[in-house]
């Protein structure tokens, strides 16, 4: 795995993805710790708002941002998008206000919805090979992981010599470093894409991703994984600091737990998945997610086992998420992955939009157990879905016939009436297969 970091694209824009998250990562921790000093014990509910609205920007505006960025040159799209996050993250340390964090949350995620997307579907074309790309996937989870374990170190040795606001000054330094990397890598070109109207570029990938039943148990497991996910992300600030009474720097070793259990997943599923389809690693982790859930509505944790158990939540989250590339690549054509990754990354942010201020509202009104109940709930709801969505023994080549088509038709020509390959959808909403 560790071999593609030589490689001379991906290895840079692996490089620029490591330094954003940990910027990221020291915004995550820097403020959660601003929430609860301007809002208290309530901080889980400032959090959950705030989280909200970055949703609301994903989930309206990924869409948009990527129809109209679909014909521009990937480099200076995500530059632009790189620097303008580091321009909003300049003013985070003069916030006063709690609705001044919502402002400053939407306008930095605004920029997020456009980089995301755009990142994500330059991966495949960068790497071809399948397994390649299946190591890379592994390697991004960490990237991931390492936001949520070496950012909150960090910013926990960091917190011993300087105020909570000075993490801020991490966040526009990583976003920095992110552009001069991406503007020193040669990229490849955007497949030619069909010259189609703005509205088709809009509802494109939505389109292709609801109708592949894959992409659908996707979406239902990407709930599971939010639901547990908001608690920590949400919630880990308020159960550290108000229910356990601890520090800053504890808040920091919670999150790292997360993040290293995350980790061990991440290096673990390479091989796992040589052996394995992605359907049962995936279905396994969004089950050991909904069991935690419910285990901790019963129990009243000691730090000790508070730790463990956000370590365990981590390895279930990333054996959730992390084959999610795979599922996306080998449903749909290269010059439709944009579109398509970009319909992830909206409907995903869907599940986060309800889990986010569902955390925090439910904290701040019944405490941590009934609020994992809740969050159990939607979790296992989302893994039923799962079950029923995404077909057990789903193949990567579908054998089908094409007894509509007339007998000169090229595609018949080119190979039969009865032949197995992919899936993805045309114009016309007709089914097409198509190689790889």
């Amino acid at each position: 795995m560790w071999t593609l970091l030589k490689h001379p694209v991906f290895g840079r824009l692996f490089a620029a993805q490591v330094v954003a998250l940990l910027g990221t990562g020291l915004l995550t921790v820097a403020l959660g710790l601003l929430a609860f000093d301007l809002a208290g014990a309530t901080a889980g509910a400032v959090l959950g708002t705030a989280y909200a609205i970055k949703m609301v920007a994903y989930v309206g505006l990924s869409p948009v941002a990527g129809a109209l960025v679909a014909n521009l040159p990937r480099r200076p799209v995500l530059m632009a998008a790189d620097l303008v996050r580091a321009g909003v993250a300049l003013f985070l340390p003069f916030i006063t206000e709690v609705w001044q964090i919502y402002l400053a949350i939407f306008l930095l995620q605004t920029a997020s919805a456009t980089f995301t997307p755009t990142f994500q579907a330059t991966i495949p074309d960068v790497l071809p090979d399948e397994d390649d790309y299946a190591r890379a996937l592994s390697l991004s989870r960490l990237a991931y992981d390492l936001e949520n374990l070496l950012s909150p170190a960090l910013a926990g040795v960091l917190l011993l010599v300087m105020s909570y606001h000075w993490l801020f000054g991490g966040t526009v330094v990583g976003f920095a470093v992110s552009a001069l990397l991406i503007l020193g890598t040669a990229l490849p070109a955007r497949q030619p894409a069909k010259d189609r109207p703005f509205r088709a570029r809009l509802t494109r990938g939505i389109h292709i991703y609801l109708a592949t039943p894959r992409l659908r148990g996707l979406l239902a497991l990407n709930l599971t994984a939010a639901a547990a996910g908001a608690f920590v992300i949400v919630n880990t600030v308020v159960v550290v600091r108000s229910g356990f009474g601890g520090t800053d720097r504890d808040v920091a070793l919670a999150l790292a737990c997360f993040g290293g259990g995350s980790m061990v997943a991440a290096l673990a599923l390479p091989g796992l998945l040589k052996r394995l389809s992605d359907r049962p690693v995936m279905v396994a982790g969004a089950f050991v997610l909904t069991v935690l859930m419910f285990v901790q509505t019963l129990i009243t944790p000691d730090w000790g086992t508070f730790l463990i158990l956000w370590a365990l939540t981590g390895i279930g989250y990333s054996a959730t998420l992390t084959p999610q590339g795979r599922l996306l690549r080998r449903s749909a054509h290269s010059e439709d992955r944009p579109a398509v990754f970009t319909a992830q990354f909206a409907l995903s942010h869907v599940c986060w939009l309800i889990t986010y201020p569902l955390a925090g509202q439910a904290m701040t009104a019944w405490g941590m157990g009934p609020t994992l109940g809740i969050l159990g709930l939607v979790g296992v709801t989302g893994l039923a879905l799962a079950l029923k969505l995404w077909p057990e023994g789903d193949p990567v080549v579908i054998p089908h016939t094409h007894d509509d088509l007339p007998p000169d038709h090229p595609h018949l020509k080119e190979h039969g009436r009865k032949h197995a390959h992919a899936f993805v959808i045309d114009d016309e909403h007709h089914a097409w297969p198509t190689h790889g």
